[in-house]
């Protein structure tokens, strides 16, 4: 069995079902007592946030890319970076390591296909809605994406970082964002991208009126089973 390292924090709410994602998906394949073999690296999200909010991505790069180095000191055998938004500096974490990382685009590009959606919503940060590094590398392997009307993109954002990331649950959020998911709809989407890896700790199949597709199982599965090959 391979060693996954885990490049977490980001925010902690969401490394935690990562670890229990993986484990669930070793035991399923294996049973009995296996588990998966784990390194993780949790950075302080406050100092990343910063770093976001103010423009400074290379000084972002530099902590992921230290701890990437970290975790494949340790004996990790590739890694993967427990967030959709900061894939933004995924080229710079990748130069720091002579390991693979698992790109959490890619790996949702990979169930879209065998699911046959080819024109899908995108829900996230601002970041990840409104910049390039994660819908071009959706685009690039023939995807048509698309996001929420501008009215939408302000408070998806608030609701990530001021509600989510620090473990708070609100029934008007989960509404406000199945609504997003209606207007998605409208745009012709056939199924929609939980884009952020704590959407899914609010948003669940039965909130949403399109086929969802969460990205931190997504990568977590694509995790465990790298993990086996």
């Amino acid at each position: 069995m391979k060693t996954i390292g885990l490049i977490g924090g980001m925010s902690w709410e969401s490394t935690v079902p990562y670890y229990q994602l993986i484990n669930e998906s070793v035991k399923r394949e294996l049973g009995g007592l296996h588990s998966a073999k784990i390194v993780l690296w949790s950075v302080e999200f406050d100092e990343i946030e910063r770093c976001q909010s103010e423009g400074r991505w290379d000084d972002a790069g530099a902590i992921l890319a230290k701890a990437a180095a970290g975790l494949e000191a340790a004996g990790a055998d590739f890694i993967l970076i427990c967030t959709n938004t900061m894939h933004k500096v995924y080229r710079q974490v990748e130069a720091a390591v002579n390991v693979p990382l698992i790109h959490i685009a890619d790996a949702t590009a990979a169930v879209l296909k065998a699911h046959g959606v080819g024109k899908v919503g995108l829900l996230g940060t601002r970041y990840t809605m409104q910049q390039d590094f994660y819908k071009g590398r959706l685009a690039e392997q023939g995807f048509e994406v698309r996001v929420p009307g501008e009215a939408f993109i302000g408070e998806l954002n608030r609701i990530i970082f001021e509600e989510l990331c620090v473990g708070i649950i609100r029934e008007e959020s989960r509404q406000y964002f199945a609504r997003a998911i209606e207007d998605l709809k409208a745009q012709g989407c056939e199924g929609v991208i939980l884009g952020c890896t704590e959407i899914g700790l609010l948003v669940h199949e039965e909130d949403s009126c399109l086929p969802f597709f969460d990205t931190t199982v997504i990568h977590a599965e694509a995790a465990a089973k790298c993990a086996l090959l």
